[in-house]
Protein backbone atom coordinates (compact mmCIF):
# COMPACT_ATOMS: atom_id res chain seq x y z
CA UNK A 1 0.00 0.00 0.00
CA UNK A 2 1.08 3.39 -0.87
CA UNK A 3 -0.50 6.28 1.40
CA UNK A 4 -0.48 9.14 -0.02
CA UNK A 5 -3.32 11.17 1.62
CA UNK A 6 -1.70 12.22 4.67
CA UNK A 7 -3.71 15.89 4.64
CA UNK A 8 -6.87 13.80 5.91
CA UNK A 9 -5.14 12.25 8.36
CA UNK A 10 -1.52 10.20 9.63
CA UNK A 11 -0.84 7.33 10.61
CA UNK A 12 -0.47 6.70 14.31
CA UNK A 13 3.38 6.50 15.04
CA UNK A 14 4.37 3.35 17.03
CA UNK A 15 6.21 5.01 19.30
CA UNK A 16 3.24 7.39 19.63
CA UNK A 17 0.60 4.50 20.12
CA UNK A 18 2.68 3.25 22.80
CA UNK A 19 2.93 6.33 24.79
CA UNK A 20 -0.72 6.70 24.64
CA UNK A 21 -1.01 2.73 25.71
CA UNK A 22 1.63 3.43 28.59
CA UNK A 23 -0.40 6.71 29.82
CA UNK A 24 -3.78 4.54 29.98
CA UNK A 25 -2.84 1.91 31.83
CA UNK A 26 -0.55 3.83 34.25
CA UNK A 27 -1.42 6.82 34.55
CA UNK A 28 -5.08 6.82 35.20
CA UNK A 29 -6.14 9.41 37.56
CA UNK A 30 -8.24 12.44 37.26
CA UNK A 31 -5.73 15.78 36.45
CA UNK A 32 -7.91 17.17 38.97
CA UNK A 33 -7.78 15.01 41.59
CA UNK A 34 -5.93 15.44 45.43
CA UNK A 35 -4.90 12.15 45.80
CA UNK A 36 -1.47 10.60 44.50
CA UNK A 37 -2.90 9.28 41.37
CA UNK A 38 -4.51 12.80 40.66
CA UNK A 39 -1.36 14.44 41.38
CA UNK A 40 0.44 12.01 39.00
CA UNK A 41 -1.66 12.87 36.52
CA UNK A 42 -1.45 16.26 37.05
CA UNK A 43 2.06 16.58 36.82
CA UNK A 44 2.18 14.22 33.04
CA UNK A 45 -0.41 17.18 31.52
CA UNK A 46 1.98 19.97 32.11
CA UNK A 47 4.81 18.36 31.63
CA UNK A 48 3.07 17.19 27.85
CA UNK A 49 2.00 20.86 27.96
CA UNK A 50 5.47 22.32 28.59
CA UNK A 51 7.16 20.38 26.20
CA UNK A 52 4.57 21.29 23.74
CA UNK A 53 5.40 25.27 24.87
CA UNK A 54 8.97 24.49 24.23
CA UNK A 55 8.80 23.50 21.05
CA UNK A 56 7.12 26.21 19.45
CA UNK A 57 8.89 28.81 21.39
CA UNK A 58 5.93 30.10 24.19
CA UNK A 59 5.17 30.25 27.10
CA UNK A 60 3.16 27.07 28.61
CA UNK A 61 0.44 29.11 30.28
CA UNK A 62 -0.13 29.90 26.28
CA UNK A 63 -0.87 26.16 25.49
CA UNK A 64 -4.35 25.00 25.68
CA UNK A 65 -5.54 21.40 24.70
CA UNK A 66 -9.01 20.80 22.24
CA UNK A 67 -10.09 18.34 20.77
CA UNK A 68 -8.75 18.51 16.95
CA UNK A 69 -8.47 21.72 14.50
CA UNK A 70 -12.38 22.04 14.07
CA UNK A 71 -12.99 22.44 17.96
CA UNK A 72 -9.88 25.15 18.03
CA UNK A 73 -11.04 26.53 14.74
CA UNK A 74 -14.86 27.09 16.29
CA UNK A 75 -13.69 28.38 19.45
CA UNK A 76 -11.51 31.23 18.30
CA UNK A 77 -13.93 32.52 16.26
CA UNK A 78 -17.41 31.95 18.64
CA UNK A 79 -14.99 32.89 21.99
CA UNK A 80 -14.23 35.93 20.16
CA UNK A 81 -17.14 37.47 19.01
CA UNK A 82 -18.72 36.77 22.18
CA UNK A 83 -15.84 37.81 24.23
CA UNK A 84 -15.65 41.47 22.16
CA UNK A 85 -19.11 41.64 20.44
CA UNK A 86 -19.53 44.99 22.16
CA UNK A 87 -16.91 46.27 20.92
CA UNK A 88 -17.96 45.19 17.07
CA UNK A 89 -19.42 42.52 15.09
CA UNK A 90 -17.13 42.26 12.40
CA UNK A 91 -15.43 39.47 11.20
CA UNK A 92 -12.51 38.89 8.43
CA UNK A 93 -11.62 35.84 6.91
CA UNK A 94 -10.73 34.19 3.43
CA UNK A 95 -12.97 32.40 0.79
CA UNK A 96 -10.61 29.77 1.16
CA UNK A 97 -10.97 28.68 4.68
CA UNK A 98 -11.29 25.01 6.06
CA UNK A 99 -15.33 24.41 6.47
CA UNK A 100 -14.41 24.32 9.94
CA UNK A 101 -13.80 28.19 9.98
CA UNK A 102 -16.14 29.34 6.84
CA UNK A 103 -18.94 27.17 8.46
CA UNK A 104 -18.63 28.75 11.66
CA UNK A 105 -18.48 32.06 10.43
CA UNK A 106 -21.83 31.22 9.13
CA UNK A 107 -23.28 30.50 12.12
CA UNK A 108 -21.72 33.87 13.39
CA UNK A 109 -23.66 35.50 10.39
CA UNK A 110 -27.01 34.41 11.12
CA UNK A 111 -26.51 35.57 15.42
CA UNK A 112 -25.62 39.12 13.35
CA UNK A 113 -22.25 39.50 12.90
CA UNK A 114 -20.91 40.52 9.46
CA UNK A 115 -18.16 38.57 7.98
CA UNK A 116 -16.15 39.71 5.07
CA UNK A 117 -14.44 37.17 3.27
CA UNK A 118 -11.00 37.59 1.39
CA UNK A 119 -10.68 36.67 -2.31
CA UNK A 120 -7.45 35.14 -3.69
CA UNK A 121 -6.03 35.18 -6.70
CA UNK A 122 -5.00 32.64 -8.97
CA UNK A 123 -2.61 30.98 -7.34
CA UNK A 124 -4.87 31.05 -4.26
CA UNK A 125 -3.34 33.82 -2.44
CA UNK A 126 -5.12 36.43 -0.47
CA UNK A 127 -3.60 40.16 -0.44
CA UNK A 128 -2.41 42.18 2.54
CA UNK A 129 -3.84 45.56 0.94
CA UNK A 130 -7.24 43.65 0.30
CA UNK A 131 -7.36 43.11 3.75
CA UNK A 132 -6.70 46.30 4.66
CA UNK A 133 -9.44 47.92 2.80
CA UNK A 134 -11.77 45.60 4.70
CA UNK A 135 -10.72 46.57 8.16
CA UNK A 136 -13.46 48.62 9.62
CA UNK A 137 -13.68 50.30 13.38
CA UNK A 138 -15.87 47.13 14.25
CA UNK A 139 -13.35 44.89 13.05
CA UNK A 140 -12.70 42.54 16.02
CA UNK A 141 -10.86 39.12 14.12
CA UNK A 142 -8.86 38.17 11.20
CA UNK A 143 -8.79 34.71 10.66
CA UNK A 144 -6.53 33.42 7.72
CA UNK A 145 -5.18 29.68 7.48
CA UNK A 146 -1.41 29.27 7.57
CA UNK A 147 -1.52 26.23 4.20
CA UNK A 148 -4.47 25.79 2.15
CA UNK A 149 -5.29 22.27 2.81
CA UNK A 150 -6.67 21.64 -1.16
CA UNK A 151 -4.06 22.95 -2.86
CA UNK A 152 -1.13 24.35 -0.39
CA UNK A 153 -0.44 27.46 -0.71
CA UNK A 154 1.00 29.18 2.24
CA UNK A 155 -0.67 32.37 2.77
CA UNK A 156 1.02 35.77 3.11
CA UNK A 157 1.14 35.71 7.28
CA UNK A 158 4.02 38.09 7.30
CA UNK A 159 2.44 40.85 5.33
CA UNK A 160 -1.01 40.52 6.71
CA UNK A 161 0.79 40.72 10.64
CA UNK A 162 2.28 43.74 9.05
CA UNK A 163 -0.88 45.55 8.79
CA UNK A 164 -2.36 44.08 11.78
CA UNK A 165 0.41 45.69 14.10
CA UNK A 166 -1.28 49.25 13.54
CA UNK A 167 -4.94 47.51 14.65
CA UNK A 168 -3.62 45.44 18.09
CA UNK A 169 -7.08 45.30 19.54
CA UNK A 170 -7.96 43.14 16.60
CA UNK A 171 -7.73 39.65 17.29
CA UNK A 172 -5.64 37.65 14.61
CA UNK A 173 -6.11 33.95 14.39
CA UNK A 174 -3.88 31.32 11.95
CA UNK A 175 -5.28 27.76 11.18
CA UNK A 176 -2.08 26.00 11.28
CA UNK A 177 -3.58 22.66 11.26
CA UNK A 178 -2.17 21.93 7.59
CA UNK A 179 1.33 24.08 8.72
CA UNK A 180 3.23 22.39 11.39
CA UNK A 181 6.19 20.30 10.58
CA UNK A 182 6.54 21.76 7.21
CA UNK A 183 9.40 24.26 7.81
CA UNK A 184 7.72 27.39 8.13
CA UNK A 185 7.09 27.64 12.10
CA UNK A 186 8.34 31.14 11.98
CA UNK A 187 5.35 32.15 10.12
CA UNK A 188 2.69 30.91 11.64
CA UNK A 189 4.36 31.72 15.02
CA UNK A 190 4.68 35.51 14.16
CA UNK A 191 4.43 37.89 17.61
CA UNK A 192 1.98 39.82 15.98
CA UNK A 193 -0.36 36.31 15.71
CA UNK A 194 -3.11 36.03 18.80
CA UNK A 195 -4.01 32.86 18.39
CA UNK A 196 -2.77 29.43 16.17
CA UNK A 197 -4.80 26.32 16.25
CA UNK A 198 -3.41 22.36 15.96
CA UNK A 199 -4.50 18.99 15.23
CA UNK A 200 -2.76 15.84 16.49
CA UNK A 201 -4.07 13.30 13.60
CA UNK A 202 -2.30 15.60 10.95
CA UNK A 203 1.33 14.45 12.83
CA UNK A 204 0.75 11.43 13.53
CA UNK A 205 -0.97 11.71 16.79
CA UNK A 206 -4.32 9.74 17.85
CA UNK A 207 -7.34 11.47 16.60
CA UNK A 208 -9.83 13.70 18.68
CA UNK A 209 -6.83 15.65 20.30
CA UNK A 210 -5.26 19.10 19.62
CA UNK A 211 -4.45 22.22 20.66
CA UNK A 212 -4.51 25.96 20.56
CA UNK A 213 -2.13 28.52 21.36
CA UNK A 214 -3.63 32.11 22.98
CA UNK A 215 -1.52 34.89 23.40
CA UNK A 216 -0.94 35.58 26.76
CA UNK A 217 -3.57 38.43 27.71
CA UNK A 218 -5.59 37.93 24.90
CA UNK A 219 -9.12 37.27 26.18
CA UNK A 220 -11.55 35.23 24.38
CA UNK A 221 -14.68 33.42 26.20
CA UNK A 222 -14.88 29.41 26.96
CA UNK A 223 -17.22 27.54 24.54
CA UNK A 224 -17.20 24.35 27.49
CA UNK A 225 -18.47 25.37 30.13
CA UNK A 226 -18.08 22.79 33.14
CA UNK A 227 -15.69 22.03 35.85
CA UNK A 228 -12.98 24.59 35.33
CA UNK A 229 -10.11 22.91 33.48
CA UNK A 230 -7.80 24.56 31.30
CA UNK A 231 -7.95 27.72 33.07
CA UNK A 232 -11.92 27.99 33.10
CA UNK A 233 -11.77 28.32 29.35
CA UNK A 234 -12.21 24.39 28.16
CA UNK A 235 -14.06 22.82 31.27
CA UNK A 236 -13.94 19.22 30.77
CA UNK A 237 -11.77 15.95 31.94
CA UNK A 238 -8.85 16.08 29.84
CA UNK A 239 -8.06 13.05 27.36
CA UNK A 240 -4.45 12.71 29.17
CA UNK A 241 -3.20 9.59 27.30
CA UNK A 242 -4.10 11.57 24.15
CA UNK A 243 -2.42 14.42 25.42
CA UNK A 244 1.00 12.95 26.35
CA UNK A 245 1.07 11.22 23.02
CA UNK A 246 0.23 14.33 20.41
CA UNK A 247 3.54 15.96 22.87
CA UNK A 248 5.38 13.32 22.09
CA UNK A 249 4.37 13.26 17.83
CA UNK A 250 5.23 16.85 18.05
CA UNK A 251 8.34 16.18 19.46
CA UNK A 252 9.32 13.34 17.35
CA UNK A 253 7.48 15.84 14.31
CA UNK A 254 10.10 18.64 15.06
CA UNK A 255 13.04 16.72 14.62
CA UNK A 256 15.28 17.37 11.75
CA UNK A 257 12.23 19.15 10.46
CA UNK A 258 14.43 20.61 7.73
CA UNK A 259 15.41 16.88 6.22
CA UNK A 260 12.09 15.86 6.23
CA UNK A 261 10.83 19.25 4.77
CA UNK A 262 13.54 18.60 1.58
CA UNK A 263 12.57 14.88 1.36
CA UNK A 264 9.05 15.60 0.77
CA UNK A 265 10.26 18.37 -1.65
CA UNK A 266 12.23 16.07 -3.69
CA UNK A 267 9.06 13.90 -4.11
CA UNK A 268 6.34 16.63 -4.90
CA UNK A 269 8.94 17.64 -7.58
CA UNK A 270 9.45 14.48 -9.08
CA UNK A 271 5.86 13.47 -9.29
CA UNK A 272 5.24 16.99 -10.49
CA UNK A 273 8.21 16.68 -13.08
CA UNK A 274 6.39 13.45 -14.27
CA UNK A 275 2.56 14.39 -14.63
CA UNK A 276 3.79 18.01 -16.37
CA UNK A 277 4.83 16.40 -19.61
CA UNK A 278 0.92 15.54 -20.10
CA UNK A 279 -1.49 17.90 -22.04
CA UNK A 280 -4.65 17.47 -20.36
CA UNK A 281 -3.00 17.40 -17.14
CA UNK A 282 -3.61 21.16 -15.01
CA UNK A 283 -1.67 21.65 -11.74
CA UNK A 284 -2.47 23.88 -9.35
CA UNK A 285 0.32 23.25 -6.62
CA UNK A 286 3.46 25.15 -7.90
CA UNK A 287 6.65 24.72 -7.30
CA UNK A 288 8.10 27.52 -4.76
CA UNK A 289 8.06 28.97 -1.36
CA UNK A 290 4.56 30.17 -2.17
CA UNK A 291 3.46 26.64 -1.50
CA UNK A 292 3.50 23.69 1.09
CA UNK A 293 6.28 21.35 0.54
CA UNK A 294 3.69 17.87 0.95
CA UNK A 295 0.49 18.99 -1.27
CA UNK A 296 0.13 18.56 -5.36
CA UNK A 297 -2.79 19.06 -6.81
CA UNK A 298 -3.78 18.35 -10.44
CA UNK A 299 -6.76 17.13 -12.69
CA UNK A 300 -6.65 15.04 -15.62
CA UNK A 301 -9.16 17.09 -17.58
CA UNK A 302 -12.28 15.58 -18.46
CA UNK A 303 -12.02 12.72 -15.91
CA UNK A 304 -14.21 13.66 -12.43
CA UNK A 305 -11.74 13.37 -9.96
CA UNK A 306 -13.71 10.21 -7.76
CA UNK A 307 -12.77 8.51 -10.84
CA UNK A 308 -9.10 9.52 -10.69
CA UNK A 309 -9.21 8.55 -6.81
CA UNK A 310 -10.85 4.99 -6.84
CA UNK A 311 -8.53 4.34 -10.23
CA UNK A 312 -5.67 4.62 -7.95
CA UNK A 313 -7.31 2.58 -4.96
CA UNK A 314 -7.47 -0.28 -7.46
CA UNK A 315 -3.72 -0.10 -7.47
CA UNK A 316 -3.30 0.05 -3.17
CA UNK A 317 -2.69 3.84 -4.14
CA UNK A 318 -4.43 6.49 -1.66
CA UNK A 319 -4.74 9.66 -2.55
CA UNK A 320 -7.93 11.69 -2.25
CA UNK A 321 -10.16 14.54 -3.68
CA UNK A 322 -9.32 18.22 -2.85
CA UNK A 323 -10.58 18.17 0.77
CA UNK A 324 -11.41 14.98 2.58
CA UNK A 325 -14.49 17.26 4.28
CA UNK A 326 -16.25 17.30 1.17
CA UNK A 327 -15.08 14.23 -0.90
CA UNK A 328 -17.88 12.42 -0.17
CA UNK A 329 -20.76 14.94 -0.61
CA UNK A 330 -19.55 15.35 -3.80
CA UNK A 331 -18.50 19.26 -3.69
CA UNK A 332 -16.78 21.34 -6.22
CA UNK A 333 -13.35 22.60 -4.51
CA UNK A 334 -14.26 25.77 -2.33
CA UNK A 335 -10.45 26.66 -3.00
CA UNK A 336 -10.62 26.23 -6.87
CA UNK A 337 -13.99 28.31 -7.05
CA UNK A 338 -12.55 30.83 -5.57
CA UNK A 339 -9.45 30.83 -7.87
CA UNK A 340 -12.55 30.84 -10.58
CA UNK A 341 -11.42 27.81 -11.99
CA UNK A 342 -14.08 26.34 -14.88
CA UNK A 343 -16.16 23.97 -12.94
CA UNK A 344 -15.36 21.19 -15.76
CA UNK A 345 -12.12 21.18 -14.84
CA UNK A 346 -12.60 21.74 -10.95
CA UNK A 347 -14.53 18.41 -10.71
CA UNK A 348 -11.64 16.83 -11.87
CA UNK A 349 -9.26 17.96 -9.17
CA UNK A 350 -7.14 15.37 -7.12
CA UNK A 351 -4.60 15.79 -4.06
CA UNK A 352 -1.74 13.75 -3.36
CA UNK A 353 -0.36 14.52 0.33
CA UNK A 354 2.94 13.71 1.43
CA UNK A 355 4.42 13.17 5.26
CA UNK A 356 7.97 12.25 6.40
CA UNK A 357 7.61 8.75 5.74
CA UNK A 358 7.10 8.24 2.07
CA UNK A 359 9.87 8.01 -0.55
CA UNK A 360 10.74 8.22 -4.34
CA UNK A 361 10.12 4.86 -4.57
CA UNK A 362 6.67 5.24 -3.93
CA UNK A 363 6.45 8.25 -6.12
CA UNK A 364 8.31 6.58 -8.55
CA UNK A 365 5.09 3.24 -8.53
CA UNK A 366 2.75 6.23 -8.47
CA UNK A 367 4.12 7.78 -11.74
CA UNK A 368 4.08 4.16 -13.61
CA UNK A 369 0.18 3.74 -12.57
CA UNK A 370 -0.47 7.32 -13.21
CA UNK A 371 0.83 6.38 -16.77
CA UNK A 372 -1.41 3.33 -17.16
CA UNK A 373 -4.37 5.23 -15.80
CA UNK A 374 -3.67 8.29 -18.49
CA UNK A 375 -3.94 6.19 -21.03
CA UNK A 376 -7.01 4.47 -20.24
CA UNK A 377 -8.56 7.63 -19.63
CA UNK A 378 -7.60 9.00 -22.92
CA UNK A 379 -8.98 5.81 -24.50
CA UNK A 380 -12.49 6.30 -22.89
CA UNK A 381 -12.73 9.85 -23.74
CA UNK A 382 -11.62 9.80 -27.24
Amino acid sequence: MIYLDNSATTKVAPAVLETYTKVSQKIWGNPSSLHALGESAYSLLEQARKQIADLLGVKSGEIFFTSGGTEGDNWVLKGTAIEKMEYGKHLITSSIEHPAVLNAMAQLEKLGFEVTYLPVDKHGHVSADDLKKAIRPDTILVSIMAVNNEIGAIQPLDKIADVLRAYPKIHFHVDAVQGIGKGIQSLIMNDRVDFVTFSGHKFHAPRGIGFMFKRHGRKIAPLMSGGGQEKNLRSGTENLPAIAAMSKALRLLLESESTKVQNQLKIKQFIYDHITQYPKVTIFSEMNNKFAPHILCFTINGVRGETIVHAFEDHDIYISTTSACSSKKHEISGTLNSMTIPAKIATSAVRVSLDENNTLVEAEEFTKVFDKLYSRFEKINS
